[in-house]
């Protein structure tokens, strides 16, 4: 069985179907799983554009940014499963695309998804451009939904997912807001851990998700490159 897990900014609040359910955890296994927010958006008399998504796709990682081991992954195709959230009201009513992993609410957006050697690891990356508010809003809506469930279940397509999720410390490597939070997946018995951690900076998110060895070990090289035309608008 294959149970992939939306891992996306807005999307990953229901938890379904982008993530293999075989993982380097011991069948079974459950973790008590640990979002952090920090900062406030930063009132500005004036914002620069946002970026294009064109201009994210530049600042994407590629496969020479991660070494050696990494191969892209295809876009995956989108689910039409029905969705439903139960044990947590709050997701409950986020819905729709937020539930199952589609369309995002903010209209600049680029994303890349690599795997790791002949691992099941994967890590995922987001970046999304929109004002510094909805940004803000929307990122922290999100995440604190999820943290507020310590537990719950996903049922999609006939599938059900067991999901656990508490905060992890927000990332202290710069940006104007962090968020972060380590999610446990079980599915017929099998257990799947994904790390997401989102950093906001001015008008620029960028979501971080996947291993979590991964994701710590990319997450600082993502935020320079990410950032590094930071001044260049759409």
């Amino acid at each position: 069985m294959r149970v992939r897990v939306a891992t996306t900014a807005l999307g990953i609040t229901a938890a379904l179907l982008a993530v293999p359910a075989c993982s380097t955890d011991t069948p079974g296994s459950k973790h008590r799983t640990a979002s952090s927010r920090t900062g406030k958006p930063t009132e500005v008399a004036q914002e620069p554009a946002a970026l294009s998504s064109a201009a994210l796709e530049s600042r994407l990682l590629d496969p020479r940014d991660l070494g050696s081991g990494y191969l892209p992954q295809p876009e995956r195709p989108a689910q039409h499963d029905d969705v439903t959230v139960l044990g947590c009201p709050a997701l409950s009513e986020l819905g729709g695309d937020a539930a199952t992993g589609g369309t995002l609410a903010f209209p600049h957006k680029a994303k890349a998804d690599f795997t790791y050697g002949y691992s099941s690891s994967e890590i995922s990356e987001e970046l999304y451009s929109d004002s510094v508010k909805k940004l803000s809003d929307g990122t922290g809506r999100i995440f604190d939904a999820m943290t507020g469930c310590p537990a719950y279940q996903v049922v999609a397509g006939g599938t059900q997912v067991d999901v656990t999720s508490q905060k992890l410390p927000a990332p202290s490597v710069g940006g104007d807001e962090q968020w972060s939070l380590l999610l446990t997946y079980i599915a017929g018995g099998r257990s799947t851990v994904v790390k997401q951690t989102a950093i906001r900076d001015g008008n620029l998110l960028l979501v971080l998700s996947g291993s979590p060895a991964l994701v710590d070990r990319h997450l600082d090289k993502a935020l320079a490159k990410a950032l590094a035309k930071a001044t260049a608008t759409s």
